[in-house]
């Protein structure tokens, strides 16, 4: 089993895949992290769609890998950016996917949050139309009986004129909801249009706004996700919040020494990369859970290379690479995604992704990935 694979410079190389996957099995909750994977959307690939036509989702195929997920003791982060939320999916299709994955959560028993937002918002927008948009997605998070995640909004971020605006939006919703919710702070890295949330591009100040909203309402505040790509500052913030509210890392790329923390705390998980490393991230958290942070770090430090790959920049199209190891995988059977983002990664970039998540064994059929890969490289015209 050999396969050429091309690399940056252009130039085919020959890899030689492993022969067997890596050895996980489902096995009990975790006791020690609260764990969510941020999962993606299957599309259905014989819609007759344009990119920028509304989602065609393949329903059944997309519950299915959330069951996957389920399985192994994961929570599932529904309806959230790396479920293209504002890159292919829009309001309407999101809130299916939060009713859907809602009654099937309740049906087998999974953990499920559910994003919300302003993305219903088509144009410029004041504060009270913002605020308005936030409460529609809500009522329907909550009416669903999901745990609500408020993302960040670039509606919110055009609209505000400083911090004060922040504050009231957010001490508005969270005055409303029902249960305490997690906050979401999405760095520009994911979502340019996000720059300079909190009211300022100095993240020091932000960092205290966001902090005063928590302080204002600690008993309406499960948590809060950090997603800025910089360890320290998350352990800063993480070390300044109020008692009993957690820290959810989106740290994709130090999330192993986030989760296993230090002498004064850690951080629990909500992230991208735990869609592709579902069943391993898992078996990492149970070994943590028994207080072995040299057995977890020994298990998911070596995926830190995967993540990183699969996340840089521009790191919003992250998720073709996500969508392109399901297929892999065999959680589904064709690589087409919502809006044809499958084209927003390069040959050379999927074909690292390959040999990176190989190289972990996160193939449950490795010779399949491979033949796969093989039908890929064909369609670009490398003959092996």
């Amino acid at each position: 089993m050999t396969i050429r694979l091309p690399g940056a410079d252009g130039a085919l190389r020959t890899y030689e895949p492993r022969t067997e996957p890596l050895a996980v099995t489902p096995g009990t909750p975790f006791t020690s992290r609260t764990v969510f994977s941020a999962a993606h959307v299957v599309a259905d690939p014989f819609a007759d769609v344009s990119p920028d036509s509304p989602a065609a989702v393949d329903w059944d195929l997309t519950l299915a890998f959330r069951r996957h997920l389920w399985s192994h003791g994961l929570g599932v982060a529904e309806a959230m950016d790396t479920a293209q939320r504002g890159m292919g999916l829009d309001w309407a299709g999101a809130a299916e996917l939060i009713r859907r994955s809602a009654a099937e959560a309740k049906a087998v028993g999974g953990l499920i949050a559910c994003g919300v937002g302003t993305d219903q918002l088509t144009g410029p927008a004041g504060l009270d139309e913002v605020r308005a948009a936030y409460e529609e997605q809500l009522a329907l998070v909550e009416e669903s009986g999901a745990q609500a995640i408020l993302m960040a909004s670039r509606a919110l971020a055009a609209a505000a004129s400083g911090p004060e605006d922040y504050l009231e939006v957010y001490g508005h919703l969270l005055r409303q909801a029902s249960e305490p919710v997690v906050l979401h702070w999405l760095g520009p890295m994911f979502d340019p249009a996000l720059e300079g949330y909190w009211g300022s591009s100095d993240l020091d100040a932000a960092t205290d706004t966001f902090l005063e909203v928590i302080a204002a309402h600690p008993d309406k505040v499960d948590g809060i996700k950090v997603s800025l790509l910089d360890a320290q500052r998350e352990i800063d913030i993480r070390r300044r919040l109020p008692q009993g509210v957690r820290c959810y890392t989106g740290d994709d790329f130090n999330y192993p020494e986030l989760i296993a923390g230090d002498e004064q705390g850690f951080s629990h998980a909500l992230l991208g990369i735990f869609d592709p490393l579902g069943p391993l991230a898992a078996q990492a958290v149970r070994v943590l859970d028994t207080g072995d942070t040299q057995g977890f770090r020994a298990l998911l430090d070596p995926t830190v290379g995967l993540s990183r790959h699969l996340f840089r920049t521009p790191t919003r199209f992250y998720k073709t690479g996500v969508v392109f190891l399901a297929w892999l995988a065999d959680h589904q059977p064709h690589f087409t995604m919502v809006g044809g983002l499958q084209s927003a990664r390069s040959l050379p970039h999927l074909a690292k992704a390959y040999e990176l998540a190989d190289g972990l064994g996160l193939f449950p059929d490795p010779k399949l990935a491979e033949e796969r890969m093989k039908t890929l490289l064909s369609v670009y015209g490398v003959n092996q």
